[in-house]
């Protein structure tokens, strides 16, 4: 699905585009229901899409039933209730069970409507934070649209820290994962 955002962006078959449609919860509930027809193998996906993409069709049954999310929901309950020390730290409660969504909405409504453009594109990318800790680099949409197969969202301009790049390097330091050369390369073009 990310894959067919990146090429389709704003245009009708981008799954997730502010631009087709009328609110945040359409653009929402239409990606939530392509995520599910592509998910249950409903709709045909083109074998560019999938090419290199792990299938774990049975993990991806299991975390997407109701009794996974029933059993995370329980999960996050029993963490507040065990840790929350005051009434108003539950009000983050329904932030932590709808936090896919709300990380959507942020990234895919929001990043193609307001910020600043490093890159000019075919689409309406843009980046949201000149510092961004509140998507952990995420939310330089417009970097990430002109390269998308770096894992340094950030790194264009002074301020464009990726927060998830400085976690993937201290991992590859630690030899955890293993970043691919390409990866570590930082472009500065504005």
């Amino acid at each position: 699905m990310h894959r067919m955002h990146h090429a389709y962006a704003d245009t009708e078959k981008d799954p997730h585009s502010p631009k087709y449609d009328l609110s945040v919860f359409s653009m929402m509930w239409r990606t939530k229901t392509i995520y599910t027809d592509i998910n249950k193998q409903h709709i045909f996906v083109e074998p560019k899409f999938t090419k290199n993409v792990p299938q774990w069709k049975r993990f991806d049954a299991f975390a997407s039933s109701w009794f996974s999310r029933i059993s995370w929901s329980v999960g996050y309950f029993t963490f507040f209730l065990f840790f929350a020390t005051a009434w108003w730290q539950w009000l983050f409660f329904p932030v932590v069970l709808f936090m896919a969504p709300i990380h959507g909405v942020i990234i895919n409504w929001y990043g193609h409507i307001y910020g600043y453009v490093n890159f000019k594109s075919k689409d309406t990318s843009k980046n949201l934070f000149k510092f961004d800790f509140l998507m952990m680099g995420e939310g330089y949409h417009n970097n990430h649209h002109k390269y998308s197969s770096r894992a340094n969202f950030g790194g264009v301009r002074w301020h464009e820290i990726d927060v998830a790049y400085m976690v993937m390097l201290l991992l590859n330091l630690l030899g955890v994962i293993q970043l691919k050369p390409s990866a570590l390369v930082v472009r500065k073009e504005v």
